[in-house]
């Protein structure tokens, strides 16, 4: 047993979702959203080498002192995954590790919306789930995999930096690729996709230009594409992914997320107040005519409307998500306010006005 699994064991064992390995500091690790130190000494530079080194190969050690960084997964049999970060700063070696838990969680068991299993059913299109970094956007996306996994009997195609969740065959063929070991990039590993007889493709992140390009190009041509971004809401969402394209080429482009969207799920974590965990509160936009019609025209800040107005389609904002867990009595309300898009609507339920000097 490496001697970090010690630590991963101590990880599970309090639900952290993460853990934190500097030279110069004391170990920390991420429970329900705060960190917190391990009891355990400073770790050394020379020391923290030595257990980070045990988990890596020779070619990875290499990698890592020539570039400063490397990014890679690791197992535990019988306990969990982990992503891993490894990084240089300034008192030395740093890493930091999220866990990936063995079992995949259902739509059902996180709570998620009904409608995230038409997602998963669809013959076609593009599926965007975006948030920031730790809102959850790969456990939704596993679970929607998941489902297609038990409902469907479909070529499903996995590429990620690293493999986060392993989904064993169920119902369909799975293969997973990772970026930097089995292929060299996001790009390459779709070009290579497409003649690998897909029904679905997973695309872990879209990071640059050419993979947006792939992967709504691969969503034309009849294939049902998921994939995530570092973006906030349905709009920005939309925004973003065209903008990332030369000003000569956005018409087309947006005539071409009009053509092959067919959903955007965003999402923002809470801490719980009835219970110990976090939980999340999903903007959904489902892309109906009207709203593909918008995206073709470039009307998108009348997205929202739509959005606001779609229930029966299964779509609702993020407000009215954080408003549902609000009146269950599972977050806070200055949570729920400082987070919400129309902050006038929740200000009715604050005990006292929490500070956000970004509101002056």
């Amino acid at each position: 047993m490496a001697k970090i699994d010690s630590f991963f064991k101590l990880m599970h064992e309090n639900n952290a979702s993460d853990l934190h390995l500097l030279a110069g500091f004391q170990p920390m690790v991420r429970i329900h959203g705060e960190l917190q130190k391990v009891k355990y000494k400073v770790l050394e530079d020379s020391e923290l080498r030595e257990i980070l080194y045990e988990i890596i190969t020779e070619p990875q050690i290499k990698l890592f002192e020539e570039k400063g960084d490397l990014d890679f997964a690791y197992e535990v049999p019988k306990l969990a995954r982990y992503r891993a970060n490894y990084f240089m700063h300034k008192d030395g070696v740093g890493a930091a590790f999220r866990e990936i838990p063995d079992e995949i969680r259902t739509i059902d068991e996180l709570r998620l919306p009904q409608v995230l299993k038409s997602f998963a059913l669809l013959p076609k299109g593009f599926v965007l789930v975006t948030g920031p970094t730790g809102s959850g956007k790969s456990t939704t996306l596993a679970a929607i995999i998941d489902y297609a996994n038990e409902r469907r009997k479909s070529r499903i195609i996995t590429i990620e930096d690293p493999i986060e969740f392993v989904h064993q065959n169920k119902n369909c063929i799975i293969s997973h690729r990772e970026v930097g070991t089995h292929t060299k990039s996001f790009a390459a590993a779709l070009r290579s996709a497409l003649r690998e007889d897909p029904d679905i493709i997973l695309v872990g992140e879209i990071r640059d230009l050419e993979t947006a390009r792939l992967a709504m190009e691969a969503a034309a041509t009849g294939h049902l594409v998921f994939s995530t971004l570092h973006t906030s809401g349905a709009t920005k969402t939309v925004d973003r992914l065209i903008e990332m394209f030369p000003t000569d080429e956005q018409e087309f482009i947006r005539s071409l997320l009009a053509d092959v969207i067919r959903g955007i799920i965003s999402q923002t974590l809470f801490k719980r107040i009835d219970r110990p965990g976090m939980i999340a509160a999903l903007e959904v936009m489902v892309a109906t005519y009207g709203i593909r019609n918008l995206i073709r025209e470039n009307k998108t800040h009348q997205l929202s409307s739509l959005i606001q107005t779609g229930k029966k389609y299964g779509m609702r904002t993020l407000d009215d998500a954080i408003l549902e867990l609000l009146s269950k009595g599972l977050i806070d309300p200055e949570d729920a306010y400082l987070n919400a898009i129309d902050k006038a609507k929740f200000k009715p339920l604050l005990k006292r006005m929490p500070k956000d000097f970004t509101e002056v």
